[in-house]
């Protein structure tokens, strides 16, 4: 009797875990939808690269970003982005080298010049991207977003307030979050992608000059982008 018992009592305790683990985890994909509606660089480089290079580009890139979040992911479970929040030096070395990376290619873009070609812009939005093409924008995304060390630093502030205190390993449930986090974003910007290159589509087809146009005005968004991450701070 006393067995069965105890085995009831665990059952229960083990139930009750699960639902806690359950609501705590439908709490963490709210806030993280939510934090999604303020877009960040990552949105801004990933729909950048849609309207200039067409979806698949966009998608190559946004594949990018997540596999700079998913190494994040890693070096704060891994206490690693620790270093970043400890040392100044740290911090700043890779603020700016992730800087200047944007303004490399900022201004890559401002010096292309425009070409003529036989296709139309809309056209050429969906043709198909090479391999090299592809690997480029993966390069890209990932560099853009694994040299922004305010990333590594929300990832160590954010994913520990949804750390459950019922004896379960801390580092299974910070890279479980974190996992989800990262299938999130880039779910939410793959529809974000195929928003842009519908209406990047349509601008293509009404305003050749635009379109004629989009290497510069990425360009800039680019070293805009750079000049943000050049002003942060630990803080």
């Amino acid at each position: 009797m006393g067995k069965k018992l105890a085995y009831h009592n665990n059952e229960n305790v083990m139930i009750f875990m699960e639902e806690r683990w359950s609501d705590n985890m439908f709490s963490f994909i709210v806030v993280v939808f939510l934090l999604f509606l303020v877009p960040g660089p990552a949105v801004i480089i990933t729909i950048s690269q849609t309207i200039k290079s067409g979806r698949k580009n966009g998608i190559m890139t946004a594949c990018g970003i997540a596999l700079g979040d998913s190494i994040h992911v890693l070096f704060a479970v891994l206490g690693l982005s620790a270093i970043l929040l400890s040392s100044a030096l740290a911090f700043e070395i890779v603020k700016y080298i992730g800087a200047l990376y944007l303004f490399y290619l900022g201004i890559q873009m401002l010096l292309t010049k425009t070409k003529q070609k036989e296709k139309t812009n809309l056209e050429q939005t969906s043709v198909s991207i090479d391999k090299s093409s592809s690997w480029k924008s993966i390069k890209q995304g990932f560099l853009a977003e694994i040299l922004n060390p305010k990333t590594a630093l929300f990832f160590l502030a954010f994913l520990p307030q949804f750390i459950q205190n019922d004896g379960s390993s801390v580092t299974l449930q910070l890279f479980v979050l974190g996992i989800v986090f990262v299938l999130m974003s880039i779910s939410y910007t793959s529809v974000l992608v195929y928003c842009a290159s519908f209406i990047g589509a349509k601008i293509f087809k009404t305003s050749g000059v635009f379109s004629n146009k989009i290497e510069k005005i990425v360009g800039l968004i680019y070293i805009g982008l750079g000049i943000r991450l050049a002003l942060q701070t630990q803080e």
